[in-house]
């Protein structure tokens, strides 16, 4: 049987590779998809882990990504912070999205002295700290990505910035320029996106955020643990990511199974006369059903191997392509998950046609021409 069924796969290559590249695509989706969606996640996390930070304060109505709000809040809730127990150190942050032809990103604004109190002082591969106020410090993958290195001009907010330093990526955002700069630009004297706090002992962090709070000052601000906002930052709790994932799957779905059906469907119609020979010799019908599943299977297999080959490709093009985006490679439980989505789509495609195959009478597909 299954020198057959190569045979026959074979004998029709074009279809095949057809088929093939179906599934191929379906696993690729899926595998493409989920890991730039959760490589971005997973990015941003560990950035927001690099600060140091062990509570998050933003202003009233901010969203958890304060990149994507404004900055309402004075300054001065900074030296209200500091006065409060457990509590060693503030940075307030100016937070600016930024949008080009190849990325979005965040541009942060910080004061140089209250940052590093918050997670230490700035490691340089290159440079320094800033001299000017149109100064900017990059992290390495910015740099790489971008091609700039000290010295050298980056045009953001219709402004020309120089590179005064490069540090090493994680440590929040991938771009700093000093935070009255930044205030200036964006119309926002005196006021801040957010605030880091430090603790004496990140064990005090839900006890701090239940006494902010509780006070009049803070009552109405987002306040949240890091170690909180780390556990929220999950697909399932990002509005609007799980049923994007849940999307992109579903229509995987519907093109192996679509193609895979109009395959097996045709090959059936081809091979009637094959069929009714099969069944003349004494196959039974679920002979005949097994001979076009385990054609589907081999084709479903085959697919999927090449859709991770393809995924890799993407992924390292990708990356290539945007250095400063993140794509998590290929994980075995994603692949795992594409390759039942793809191989039960392509059977559940392959059933119907099996089933009209195994109902043909021997004696009219003998006549058939």
């Amino acid at each position: 049987m299954n020198k057959m069924i190569v045979a026959n796969l074979a004998h029709r290559p074009i279809r095949s590779i057809i088929s093939i590249f179906a599934v191929a695509i379906e696993v690729t989706l899926i595998l493409l998809i989920v890991g730039l969606m959760l490589g971005i996640l997973d990015d941003s996390k560990e950035r927001q882990k690099g600060l140091g930070a062990d509570v998050i304060v933003r202003p009233p109505g901010s969203a958890n990504f304060a990149a994507f709000s404004a900055a309402p809040a004075s300054v001065k809730y900074a030296d209200v912070l500091i006065k409060q127990p457990h509590v060693v150190a503030v940075a307030p942050v100016v937070m600016q999205t930024t949008v080009s032809l190849s990325s979005i990103e965040v541009l942060n604004g910080i004061d140089l002295k209250s940052f590093e109190s918050i997670g230490g002082p700035l490691r340089y591969l290159k440079g320094g700290p800033f001299q000017e106020p149109y100064d900017m410090i990059v992290d390495d993958i910015y740099a790489n990505g971008n091609k700039v290195r000290v010295g050298s001009t980056v045009s953001v907010l219709n402004h020309d910035f120089r590179v005064c330093g490069v540090i090493p990526h994680g440590r929040g955002s991938r771009r700093y320029v000093p935070i009255n700069t930044l205030q200036e630009l964006t119309g926002n004297q005196s006021k801040a996106s957010v605030f880091y706090v430090k603790l004496d002992n990140d064990k005090n962090d839900t006890d701090v955020v239940q006494q902010l709070k509780a006070t009049d000052a803070f009552a109405n601000f987002n306040i949240t643990s890091t170690r909180e906002w780390l556990e929220l930052m999950t697909a399932d709790n990002i509005p609007g990511l799980s049923t994007v994932i849940k999307v992109v799957i579903g229509i995987a779905v519907i093109i192996g199974f679509i193609v895979i059906f109009q395959s097996m469907y045709t090959a059936v119609m081809e091979r009637t006369r094959e069929i009714g020979i099969l069944k003349s010799l004494g196959a039974s019908k679920l002979y005949v059903i097994r001979v076009i599943l385990r054609e589907t299977l081999l084709l479903a297999v085959t697919g999927v191997l090449v859709g991770f080959a393809i995924s890799e490709l993407g992924r390292i093009g990708m990356v290539h392509k945007f250095p400063t985006m993140r794509v998590l490679p290929m994980s075995w439980t994603w692949a795992f998950y594409s390759t039942v989505i793809a191989v039960g789509g392509a059977m559940l495609g392959a059933i119907y046609p099996a089933y009209k195959a195994a109902q043909k009478d021997p004696i009219d597909a003998l006549a058939y021409e």
